[in-house]
């Protein structure tokens, strides 16, 4: 760490013995602040920034066998969504008997402070579980969830009070989808995007973040996806990137580009897989003025170029780069991402943002199947979709295995982790071995 000017200036002047005690305070103050690593909160599922990476640093890179330390564990019912990190509140969303159930937990020790419940009696005919799809969103003094059957809460963080509450589902006509409402909203300013898809094509809406309103509506023939949208500035020009793509037949979806402003669709570049039973889950990720997306049934991965006039066209094709339930990251000229629709042939594989070509892919033995990538601390955790954490150096040239630990042995660990002042926090969605119930379940990885 550098000594900030201030420190230094103290520390080379020279001081009278009656000043000993006041340099001692002085001291110790700054070895405190040079010893705590900056702390970042985790307001969405894709973290600060929207892109799967975290600002954190002095993070424990190494650990026993058995992985970092627990230092809490909540039980949770069912549901595939992660928690959100404000300052000492955490916010899980989840079902438990038919209903959805917004709970705040302390962030030392995982006591509930507050519980939001509420009647979702939702049944998915393809077989999914009744759980949310989404995750919640903290912004300020507000925490906003948007349930399965498209009930939007907007709640106050400090006492889960209710601020306002709309039923998408009933007021705006929503198109069918295999599995209930499935996109994280997104704060831009004033402003929350929902992913929608009504019958009268409304693709993506914004509301007013503190009423509920409608500002504006992005007109578009592709309904809801299980994608989250993504803001993205391109040119000076601040936009959302919605990955849309409902239950249409013959389907139709792809990526539209939205003017955050006003809701005008700059452009749309169909990307959808050819059979109807399909879904479109991964977020598009940006790198300059490349977007990547991609779904996992049978047209794979596609870049994205967009142009100053806003025009777009794909700048390449990647079938055998199908990520699914996960989200590619962007790093060092390169799309890192898990690809593979099952477990047997899932791979982590590189490619280059410029060119397409894949650089590399590697099954990391076959432990990891479909995993989830955090950036943080100059490496990526990752964590397998049965429950395997590590940390892994990614480059253009390479994956290499740092650390690892098997934390338990379940099922359906497809949620992003998330990172908030030194805890990561993961979530069992399934029962385990060993007698394992679903869970959050908070880790200790300050470093010493």
């Amino acid at each position: 760490m550098e000594v900030p000017s201030t420190f230094a200036r103290i520390f080379h002047r020279p001081l009278a013995r009656s000043h000993s005690s006041y340099r001692g305070a002085v001291l110790a103050l700054f070895l405190a602040v040079a010893a705590s690593a900056p702390a970042s909160d985790w307001p969405r599922f894709l973290g600060p920034n929207n892109d799967s990476t975290s600002p954190e640093t002095k993070l424990l890179h190494d650990w026993p066998k058995d992985g970092p330390h627990k230092l809490w564990e909540y039980e949770k019912g069912e549901g595939h969504t992660g928690p959100a990190i404000a300052g000492t509140r955490v916010i899980l969303f989840h079902a438990v008997e038919a209903n959805e159930i917004v709970d705040c937990l302390d962030l030392a020790n995982g006591a509930r402070q507050w519980r939001v419940t509420y009647p979702a009696d939702y049944v998915s005919q393809f077989g999914a579980g009744p759980g949310p799809r989404t995750s919640p969103v903290i912004d300020g003094d507000l925490v906003f969830t948007l349930g399965v059957k498209g009930t939007l809460h907007a709640l106050d963080l400090a006492t889960g009070a209710v601020k306002w509450r709309r039923e998408l589902g009933r007021e705006y006509r929503l198109s069918p989808t295999f599995f209930g409402q499935g996109g994280t909203p997104l704060v831009l300013g004033d402003k929350l995007i929902v992913p929608l898809g009504t019958d009268d094509q409304k693709s993506v809406v914004a509301l007013d973040k503190r009423t509920g309103r409608e500002v504006w509506a992005a007109k578009y023939p592709w309904g809801s996806s299980y994608s989250s949208p993504t803001p993205a500035n391109f040119y000076g020009r601040e936009c959302v990137l919605a990955f849309q793509g409902g239950m249409a037949d013959p389907p139709t979806g792809g990526l539209l580009v939205i003017d955050a402003a006003t809701g005008a669709v700059l452009s749309a570049t169909p990307h959808r897989a050819r059979i109807f039973p399909s879904v479109s889950v991964s977020a598009p990720v940006v790198s300059g003025n490349h977007v990547f997306i991609a779904e996992a049934y049978t047209e794979g991965g596609a870049c994205v170029e967009i142009a100053p006039d806003f025009t777009a066209k794909i700048a390449w094709r990647a079938p055998k780069f199908d990520t699914y339930l996960m989200s590619a990251v962007a790093a060092d000229g390169c799309f890192f991402g898990f690809a593979g629709q099952h477990q047997q042939n899932a791979e982590l594989a590189c490619y280059e943002v410029a060119t397409g070509r894949e650089l590399w892919r590697d099954d990391l033995g076959g432990r990891f199947q479909r995993g989830s990538l955090l950036k943080a601390d100059g490496a990526f955790l990752c964590l397998g979709e049965n429950g395997d954490l590590a940390w892994l150096d990614l480059t253009p040239k390479g994956a290499k295995m740092r650390a690892s630990a098997k934390l338990f042995h379940a099922p359906e660990s497809w949620t992003m982790p998330a990172l908030s002042n030194g805890r990561l926090f993961i979530c069992q969605n399934e029962a385990g071995s060993g007698g394992t119930k679903p869970r959050l379940i908070c880790y200790d990885l300050r470093a010493p």
